[in-house]
């Protein structure tokens, strides 16, 4: 091909462009035609050489060059044949000479022959040489940094210098050309300024006249213009060679315009510049001129002395001069004003003061060198207003008068920079730093500031909380992202402050204390239990199961943030938390440190649900990670050593980790189960348990954790009825360490730190029994039903045996005595009570257990329960250290102490926490003095040998004989419990025990000992206050309270002890509510009304068929009770979790005792809503109501203080539910007689001052909305009933919302004809109707039009019409000072009054007087009316005939 040939047009001749189809021979001849034409080409070729390649090589250099230079294409060399190229090179390299490369060429080799070190890159560096460049100063601005340009803001046609140069190079020659002129406002303003200077400075002119007379004006002018070079300009920014040459031209021309101006027009142009120019910009432009006037005269002169030039300010004319002077005052002002405040900042405030000698520091920049002042002291006073937390690295709170040095590095900020500490803000910009020190140091610190804010340390110097500021901050997904940090401290940093968050080491050390108690294996799930209320509005219908499906749907469809919002660690889950953590272990593998805070970290997730136990084992390789390099069966056996530092814990073995198992198994048996068999963890359960702690291999405090978390897994996998296979393979282990127990009693005495470890251990291993003991006792009942040909699912028996099991016993029971021996030694005792209560609940469940099997004979089971009494229990409950350890309930009770579980300052209800404001003291339920633990299991105890063996409930007749049991009861049931939180539920649970037990213990003594039956009201009311506080999981202590104690006849004494005729007789003497009155009429046909004793007398024969009626309406329970049973009655095979429900609150709502009527309201409300009949309603709903009403009126009047807790308003908004269900229920006879009697209760001056119908009822969305309800009921079928009439007056009293009173005046008046209640069957004072007097103007109006309309009449509904007569009475006579539209009513109403036709209307409207129940209208009326009315009336009259009054008549 020819190379940079185009058409040419050389002597009128044109080349023609090859065409499609010419060869390679028509190419060649085209090209010599050219080339004799001696054309020019049309376009210039110019090959560089290749800066990468140093010297240029070139392959062509020996080839003859043609005569003319041209690029020409010799065909001559080449060969005939091409030769066969592998691949063919698709473009020629640029640094290879030869880049055509063969199939056998080795590229390894062809690199390593072509490699250049990095020297031979480095010698080819030539500098370049700068000697004879022009060295400038930088043009001076008021910006701190010099302005950034770009070249594209240069004009690219400027025209500078010669040669060839880049295009950069071009744009700053330009530039430099044209900063000169780019200094002042334009290129005039530039001339003019530097000839002016000029002009005006006396040493400009002393140049080129020294000896000048400066008396001589016109001689100095002359010597101005006579100046032959600038002062100001030099052009050495333009660049170029004739610098010089227009820097003259421009003075030149600047003389030839001053010439040419007049004195004035100078001076005008003068006050021009100066008023226009920067007056830095004057300053340096006479510096300039100075310094060079004194180069050239050698006259040493004071710089910065800018005052001088208007001193020496002079012009030929005096006049002009003075001016001038004037003119420029406020220059030499300013100046002089800056230069005193800069020798006020040298002399007092700079922290380095400048000299003379230094270059450049003359003008001080006060701005800049204030960071290196020393800060001012903090604020030492203290005020009102709040000041801004600031933290130390190691997360304290620095008071704010704290005066902290400056090298601890606490006052790297702008904001309050004299104040030591970092705020919350700051820390958290500091978290997003570049530098990883910084971000690491930012995570540190916030995870101290939260670890010592959930301790509670800030709760009295801080308003409100940090931890809720933090989340509501973003800081949970700060932690978050920082996990996914590259950097392995910024993710060990984040995974400390995460732990920091999320764990709370005083909640996991309360959790494995109370593992060991009654039921202590079971707890609560750590689920928020305050979450977004959309749940409240799901179906009714709905199964549990639809419930969690529906709300797991939500839960995925929300963004992280909303669900972290109210549950922290189900936000974690949902952004994949666990596969983070896993990577973390298993790639990044961390020092020991990080292992164990993620370990606890996953230990807390696995407490929050038995979901997120599930989502932990899905997670893929987790388990396995930590089986396999925490677990391990084997490891190095230098990490036992004395002093040895772990750097890696990996490949040991990790009590954290074992304890994260045994947590993640209490999630569900299935959870279990994979752990066993899937990550075989039988095999690491019996690598742990059957060597003694001391031979592990592991440090000695480390070893026994190990061990006793190996034991707890064992216990828990046990309690589902699983790994009971194990029991036989270690049964000597077992052996061993029951006949080593005694052995603690001999160390009890040394403090040693180990001790409490293995107390723990110990209890954990009885633990173990307890649970394979239930297992084992379980087994013939399992093979019963597998021999059985039931259709149900088949159980197969465990693979452990009651005579496996039973052989153990002796060695308990043993150990128990001896340490029951030093029950008397405080310190000791303290130490080991927890070990000596498991001993309690194992032999409790080993004789329930016992007494089931039927090779175990009877009459030898009652023999060795009548030995442990005698010999044990008996002795025990009569020592003088028991005595203390009842009077030590009341103090450390939860219920008689409701502040000591109240929430912590820091808990957040989004981060489940067992703190408690004050902490955990010994004198509380889970301290070290508690009692609870211990009375507990005794109790449990002496209730199963009791159970037994019914002979000796007489020898435990002591124990309900214990004041400090009886006034811990006392205290107990009429204190309002605490509110359900983690904390209090978690507590109360275990209280609620002792109280059971204590109870059910009562009433198995009931007839039997002679003190019972003065504390048989005490016994009732604790079983009815405790069945509205047991919580979830507990539904089979509610069931047998019901069962057994709630309805027992031997509870309610009274009925048997005259409490019917007592309250007879009260009703006789009026000393409670009047008899005649606490029984409305009714409109049925009825016959003689029982009195309120005989009702009591019936509803007391009635409680059996009053407690079937109630276990049946809690026929919803059954399944919470299946599972509860089966873990109270030791029925290991059937228990599915550990975790208990989740607590919303009770189990059973507080008005309890009104729930038949509650569900029967329900079920007619949700049959109308389907267009349903009411004839689905259940057939016995008259006995049904009517046992509801007998118990709730037994309670108000012999337990009234257990329904205390119930609003009185409430009471009567379910009470209107007997009037909303099935139509004319209320008549029937029974229910209207008990509803009636209840009414009168309710009507009493006490509950009626407690009914508050505006405050928010439990269980009711709207009190207005159910009187509606109510409203249009007794429009239809109430056939004007006095009792129906009296719960509709009731929420009518003044002091009630007037929405209720206008619903009847203005939109159901119909119901005031038939609202027939008369006044001396109205169980309530009219006052509470009439006072005060009614402001509503509208409810005024409707009164008055009721009654001037006649549809409200003293015949027809005689209360209301008292009401309406008092308050139109007192509205029209009133004289307060109102506003305009009021009073025009008043008048109105009370000049329409006095037109009345109806005359007694008229007569009562103007003559009422005051209320008299007596009187048959409830009401006095004047004989005349009082003369201040009588003049009003008169006054108002006149201005309405204009003068023309009436004659009134009296």
């Amino acid at each position: 091909m020819v190379s940079g040939i185009s058409p040419q047009k050389q002597d009128d001749k044109m080349f023609s462009r090859p065409k499609p189809g010419e060869s390679e021979a028509d190419l060649i001849h085209f090209q010599n035609q050219f080339l004799a034409a001696r054309a020019s080409p049309a376009v210039k070729i110019v090959k560089k050489a290749d800066k990468r390649k140093g010297e240029e090589r070139n392959s062509d250099a020996e080839r003859p060059q043609l005569q003319d230079s041209k690029d020409v294409v010799m065909l001559d060399d080449f060969p005939d044949i091409l030769p066969a190229l592998t691949p063919g090179p698709p473009k020629k390299s640029k640094i290879k000479s030869a880049c055509v490369h063969f199939d056998d060429e080795d590229p390894e080799e062809r690199l390593e022959n072509h490699d250049q070190h990095i020297t031979a890159v480095f010698s080819k560096i030539i500098e370049r040489d700068t000697s004879a460049e022009a060295v400038t100063m930088p043009v001076p601005t008021g910006d701190p940094f010099p302005r950034i340009f770009h070249r594209s803001e240069i004009k690219s046609e400027v025209k500078v210098g010669s040669g060839r140069k880049s295009i950069f190079a071009q744009k700053m020659a330009a530039r430099r050309a044209a900063e000169k002129p780019a200094t002042a406002p334009s290129a005039e303003c530039t001339q003019i300024a530097s000839a002016s200077l000029d002009v005006l400075n006396p040493e400009g002119s002393a140049e080129e006249a020294p000896e000048a007379n400066s008396s001589n004006g016109d001689n100095k002018a002359d010597d101005v213009f006579i100046s032959q070079r600038p002062c100001i300009i030099t052009g050495e920014g333009l660049g170029c060679q004739k610098s010089e040459q227009e820097a003259q031209a421009i003075h030149e021309e600047n003389l030839e315009k001053l010439q040419s101006m007049s004195q004035e027009e100078i001076l005008k142009e003068q006050e021009r510049l100066l008023a226009q120019l920067d007056p830095s910009l004057v300053a340096f432009l006479k510096s300039r001129h100075s310094g060079n006037v004194g180069q050239k005269n050698e006259i040493k002169m004071e710089q910065n002395r800018p005052e001088e030039f208007v001193e020496s300010l002079t012009v030929p004319q005096c006049g002009v001069g003075t001016s001038l002077s004037m003119q420029e005052s406020g220059l030499e002002e300013s100046v002089r004003r800056d230069e005193n405040m800069k020798m006020e900042i040298i002399d007092d405030d700079l922290p380095v003061k400048p000299r003379k000698e230094w270059i450049h520091m003359d003008n001080v920049e006060f701005e800049k060198l204030e960071w290196m002042k020393d800060l001012p002291s903090p604020r030492q006073k203290k005020t009102k207003k709040g000041m801004q937390a600031r933290f130390s690295l190691k997360g304290d709170l620095i008071p704010a008068d704290a005066d902290l040095p400056t090298h601890l590095g606490l006052h790297h900020h702008g904001e309050e920079a004299e104040r030591a500490g970092y705020s919350l803000q700051e820390l958290f910009h500091l978290s997003r730093s570049q530098l990883i020190q910084q971000r690491t140091l930012a995570l540190q610190v916030l995870g101290r500031i939260v670890q010592k804010a959930r301790a509670g340390e800030f709760a009295s110097s801080l308003k409100g909380s940090v931890l809720r500021l933090l989340l509501d901050a973003g800081f949970l997904f700060l932690l978050r992202f920082s996990l996914d940090d590259a950097v392995d401290n910024v993710m060990a940093a984040s995974v400390g402050a995460l732990r920091a968050l999320l764990v709370s080491s005083d909640d996991e050390k309360y959790l494995d204390c109370t593992f060991s108690w009654y039921q202590g294996m079971a707890a609560f799930p750590f689920v928020p239990n305050n979450e977004e209320e959309e749940e409240e509005e799901e179906e009714e219908e709905l199964t549990g199961t639809e419930k969690s499906q529906n709300k797991k749907q939500k839960d995925e469809n929300k963004p992280d943030a909303d669900v972290a919002r109210y549950d922290v660690v189900k936000g974690l889950l949902k952004t994949r938390i666990q596969h983070r953590l896993r990577y973390i272990l298993e790639v990044v593998r961390p020092v020991p440190t990080v292992v164990l805070d993620i370990l606890h970290i996953l230990t807390r997730i696995a407490r929050h649900s038995s979901e997120a136990c599930i989502q932990l084992l899905d997670c893929p390789r987790l388990i396995e990670t930590i089986v396999r390099e925490f677990l391990p069966t084997r490891w190095d056996p230098h990490v036992a050593e004395p002093g040895c530092l772990l750097t890696s814990l990996h490949g040991v073995a990790c009590a954290a980790a074992m304890k994260f198992i045994r947590v993640l198994a209490s999630g569900g048996r299935n959870a279990t189960a994979r752990l066993l068999n899937k990550f075989e963890m039988k095999s690491r359960l019996i690598r742990f348990t059957a060597e003694d702690p001391q031979d592990l291999l592991l440090p000695r405090e480390e070893a026994i954790r190990l061990n006793t978390e190996a034991f707890r897994l064992w216990a828990v996998a046990a309690g589902y009825g699983q790994a009971c296979d194990l029991y036989w393979d270690l049964y000597p282990v077992l052996v061993r360490i029951l006949q080593s127990l005694p052995e603690l009693l001999s160390t009890s005495h040394e403090k040693n730190p180990m001790f409490e470890l293995s107390v723990q251990r110990a209890a954990a291993v009885v633990t173990l029994l307890v649970h394979v003991t239930q297992t084992a006792g379980c087994t013939v009942e399992l093979q019963a039903k597998l021999s059985s040909c039931e259709d149900s699912e088949q159980i197969p028996p465990p693979p452990v045996t009651w005579n496996q099991v039973s052989g153990l016993q002796p060695f308990l029971e043993t150990s128990m005595k001896k340490f029951l021996q030093v029950i008397s030694w405080t310190e000791t005792w303290q130490i080991l009570q927890p070990l000596t209560t498991t001993y309690m609940i194992y032999l409790g469940v080993y004789y329930s257990a016992c007494s089931q099997q039927p090779s175990v004979n009877p009459v030898d089971c009652l023999e060795e329960l009548e030995r442990l009494t005698s010999e044990v229990l008996q002795p025990l409950l009569s020592q003088p250290a028991m005595h203390s350890m009842w009077d030590l309930l009341r103090p450390c009770s939860a219920l008689c102490n409701p502040l000591s579980c109240s929430p912590a300052p820091e808990s957040v209800f989004s981060i489940v926490s067992l703190s408690c404001t004050g902490g955990k003291p010994p004198l509380s339920l889970v301290g070290s003095k508690s009692p609870f633990p211990f009375l507990t299991a005794l109790l449990f105890l002496i209730n199963s040998i009791t159970h037994i063996h019914k002979g000796l409930i007489s020898k435990y007749s002591s124990v309900l004989s214990f004041e400090g049991l009886k006034d811990y009861l006392h205290q107990s049931w009429q204190t309002a419990p605490p509110s359900v939180t983690p904390a209090s539920a978690w507590m109360l649970r275990h209280e609620y025990h002792l109280q059971y037990f204590a109870l059910v213990l009562a009433r198995k003594m009931a007839g039997t000992c002679p003190d019972y039956s003065r504390h048989a009201s005490l016994y009732h009311c604790v079983a009815m206050a405790l069945l509205s506080r047991l919580l979830p999981g507990s539904e089979h202590l509610a069931y047998e309270i019901l069962l057994d104690l709630a309805f027992n006849p031997e509870f309610l004494l009274e009925g048997k002890t005259g409490g019917p005729e007592a309250a007879d007789f009260s009703d006789i003497l009026h000393l409670g509510t009047s008899a005649e009155l606490s029984q409305p009429g009714s409109a049925a046909a009825s016959s003689s009304k029982p009195t309120r004793g005989a009702l009591l007398r019936d509803s007391y024969q009635n409680l059996p068929a009053i407690r079937s009626c109630y276990l049946s309406h809690f026929v919803h329970l059954q399944p919470a009770l299946v599972h509860s049973q089966a873990s109270y009655q030791g029925r290991n095979y059937l228990i599915q979790s550990m975790l208990l429900p989740e607590v919303r609150g009770p189990i059973l709502p507080s008005d309890w005792p009104f729930f038949p009527l509650i569900s029967l309201y329900n079920k007619m409300t949700n049959a109308e809503t389907r267009g349903a009949v009411l004839n689905s309603l259940p057939l016995d709903l008259v006995n049904t109501v009517t046992w509801n009403l007998q118990w709730v009126l037994l309670l108000e009047t012999w337990r009234p203080k257990t329904l205390q807790t119930i609003p009185t308003a409430a009471k009567l908004a379910r009470l209107m539910c007997i009037f909303l269900t099935g139509g004319d229920l209320f008549l029937e006879a029974p229910i209207h007689c008990y509803t009636a009697a209840l009414l009168s209760v309710y009507c009493q001056p006490k509950a009626l001052d407690s009914l508050n119908l505006d405050a928010p009822l439990p269980g009711l969305a709207s009190f207005h909305d159910l009187y509606i309800s109510l409203l249009e009921q007794f429009e239809g079928v109430s056939f004007g009933d006095p009792l129906f009439g009296v719960f509709v007056l009731l929420p009518l009293q003044k002091r009630f919302s007037v929405h209720l009173r206008l619903s009847v005046f203005g939109e159901h008046t119909s119901i005031l004809r038939a609202l027939g209640v008369p006044l001396q069957q109205f169980p309530v004072p009219l006052e509470r109707y009439t006072s005060p007097p009614e402001d509503n103007l509208n409810l005024l109006r409707h009164y008055f039009r009721t009654l001037v309309t006649g549809a409200l009449r003293s015949t027809w509904c005689p209360v209301l019409y008292v009401v309406a007569v008092a308050h139109v009475n007192s509205f029209i006579f009133s004289q307060d000072i109102t506003t305009q539209e009021a009073d025009a009513a008043r008048k109105s109403m009370l000049r329409k009054t006095w037109l009345l036709v109806d005359e007694t209307l008229k007569k009562h409207l103007l003559y009422y007087r005051l209320l008299n129940a007596e009187s048959p209208l409830g009401f006095d009326l004047y004989e005349q009316l009082p003369p201040i009315r009588l003049k009003y009336l008169q006054m108002v009259m006149q201005k309405d005939n204009k003068g023309n009054a009436p004659v009134l008549v009296s």
